[in-house]
């Protein structure tokens, strides 16, 4: 159905047509891109899974850039735990084994008073020998064929081939079996290949997004982020979705967004995605509601555990409240890299060099176990399994040991203090003009529009942005992020509501989506903790953590493509033509905001 088709012709076309049916008529031509900031979900609306790709590059440094050598972009000098630190992940330790029935930290097992419950971790007793995630990466092959002298490079996938495939060499051979006649060095190398990068070789990895922001620092200047964005969707999209330049004109995009995305930062990725890309239109669609969308529901408390940031907000019938959201500045890596400190406080893990910061491939390594081993039970969980060592130049190394303590790392989410989640600093946010929180009621406020600038002015990718020079600056404060435990959140997000009808709804209809909610005895945690953290004078006495129909990292990106389909020519949406030569303007009944308010009459689809 074209955008130009009368709304109420609209109407009826969607009470006769269900889900499956709208996906398949529409979905072929529309993209859905859920970034976030480990991974991006990115997939054609009619799929019924998503791409799940690290969200990262690995450029080649030449000369100057070489020295000093810096394998990460923004590997910072002050990545030390401190002493305060160390003592405050020592008494959350302490306080969660008191909790789980296991010894305290530094208490030998023989002394201790606790009743031993021994038992490996699930993910180890019921899992085939065949099936154990416990099979060492390799490195990555970084040489591509030379093209002939006739033929020249393209731009938009200098590696050719895809990644991640079978051309994958152990580091070493590449040089020895191929001449350097034959090969050069890929230009760069995206997604899970990009991490599996040797160390001695030229790259420096980057990630446009670090913490729920754009990853803009001193270390990482604006405009590499942009570039860094814009490459590596561009290379799954060829790659990939198989989406050339060339016809990107007849696909639109639905972009999920994360809470945590300031104004300014939504504004750059649509540049990105009708700029550069090129794709025809795009509408926004906010990530908690697009969860709760995604699983059937109108009203739930939407709790996203992601890989670096946890964000809190409620939904109520279809609207997101802006008051109720809360962002906690852990998640899914944080586990990983305290799974790592667990057992060497236990002196468990093998005398190798293990670093999650500073060696990608090991951080992958420790997220695999992560979600093999982890989970929340009481009483001690070991698991025999297999680590690797990742020397430079090296095949890996396998270590039988037995890991102790595995439902420790994720309790951290009830006391982040365990995580030391601070390790790396917030962006700076000076770069903001216009930082006004996405969910402000600003849209009734007319901008102006510049005069002294022609239709197209836009600017290309090696110039400024003075189109934002036309929006005022509001100075509000940055969103707020708060250093309290998943229990508390949750509870001070539901309460801020007010009203006690809603409140009891919404504790009965908490959402866990992300990664983590795949965790063994997460959701019977979230209710008992949620339940305790309620004040004494709430009359409330339920809470219940609802089944997600679908794995819980991918519901976000569903839900977003089946709004992007429902939603098919509102006036939500952006046309490219209008974006580049007038901005957007709140005036205009188009700006991004809007579709986060979703009509009733859409829910009932999702149910059909």
């Amino acid at each position: 159905m074209s955008a130009s088709a009368p709304y109420l012709h609209y109407q009826d076309y969607l009470k006769t047509a269900v889900a499956s049916q709208l996906l398949s008529e529409r979905g072929s031509n529309l993209v859905v891109i859920n970034p976030g900031s480990a991974n991006i979900r990115i997939g054609l609306a009619q799929q019924d899974v998503p791409f799940n790709i690290p969200h990262c590059i690995a450029r080649r440094t030449t000369g100057a850039n070489q020295a000093p050598k810096k394998i990460v972009q923004d590997q910072l000098l002050n990545s030390q735990v401190t002493t305060a630190q160390h003592v405050e992940r020592e008494k959350a330790y302490d306080s969660i084994a008191s909790l789980l029935k296991i010894p305290f930290l530094d208490e030998e097992v023989a002394n201790n008073s606790f009743t031993r419950k021994m038992g490996r971790a699930d993910g180890y007793a019921n899992t085939p020998q065949s099936n154990r995630k416990e099979i060492a990466f390799t490195w990555t092959n970084v040489l591509e064929k030379k093209l002939d002298s006739s033929s020249t490079l393209p731009d938009s996938s200098p590696n050719k081939g895809e990644v991640g495939g079978p051309t994958d060499l152990k580091e070493g051979t590449a040089s020895k079996e191929l001449g350097s006649s034959e090969c050069k060095l890929k230009e760069y190398i995206c997604g899970e290949e990009a991490l599996r990068i040797s160390p001695t070789e030229p790259y420096c990895l980057r990630r446009p997004i670090r913490r729920g922001h754009l990853n803009v620092s001193l270390y990482y200047p604006m405009q590499q982020v942009f570039e860094d964005l814009q490459a590596i969707w561009d290379w799954i999209l060829i790659e990939k979705l198989h989406v050339p330049h060339s016809e990107r004109n007849m696909f639109s995009v639905v972009l999920v967004v994360p809470e945590t995305f300031d104004s300014r930062e939504i504004k750059e990725m649509l540049s990105i995605i009708l700029r550069d890309l090129h794709f025809s239109s795009a509408v926004v669609h906010q990530e908690g509601l697009a969860a709760v969308f995604g699983n059937g529901l109108s009203t739930a408390c939407a709790v996203n555990i992601g890989a670096q940031v946890t964000s809190v907000i409620c939904i109520e019938d279809g609207v997101a409240l802006p008051t109720t959201q809360m962002t906690l500045r852990f998640g899914g890596e944080d586990i990983s890299r305290c799974l790592l400190w667990t057992q060497r406080h236990h002196q468990t893990w093998p005398p190798i060099r293990t670093d999650a910061l500073a060696k990608p491939v090991d951080l992958l390594m420790l997220n695999r176990l992560k979600e093999a081993y982890c989970q929340i039970k009481e009483g001690e969980v070991e698991a025999l399994a297999v680590v690797h060592s990742y020397e430079d130049g090296m095949p890996a190394g396998s270590h039988k040991t037995r890991l102790a303590a595995l439902n420790v790392p994720p309790m951290g989410l009830f006391y982040p203090m365990l995580l030391v989640p601070d390790v790396y600093p917030p962006p700076p946010r000076s770069w903001f003009n216009d930082y006004e929180d996405m969910l402000e009621d600003t849209w009734h406020m007319e901008f102006p529009r510049r005069t002294d600038l022609s239709d197209g002015f836009y600017p290309s990718l090696n110039g400024g942005f003075p189109m934002w020079d036309s929006y005022p600056s509001f100075q509000t404060k940055p969103k707020k992020e708060d250093n309290i435990g998943l229990a508390e959140a949750i509870t001070k997000s539901i309460l801020s509501t007010g009203r006690i009808d809603l409140q009891r709804k919404l504790f009965c209809s908490i959402q866990l989506i992300g990664g983590v909610a795949l965790t063994a005895g997460l959701i019977s945690a979230v209710e008992e903790r949620v339940l305790h953290a309620i004040p004494s004078h709430e009359a409330i006495d339920t809470v219940e953590v609802l089944q997600s129909r679908a794995n819980p990292a991918m519901v976000p990106w569903k839900g977003g493509a089946i709004l992007g389909v429902l939603d098919f020519g509102r006036e939500a949406w952006i046309h490219r033509e209008d974006w580049i030569r007038n901005g957007i303007h709140i005036g205009s009944g188009r700006k991004y905001k809007d579709s986060y308010f979703l009509q009733a009459q859409a829910m009932c689809y999702m149910n059909s």
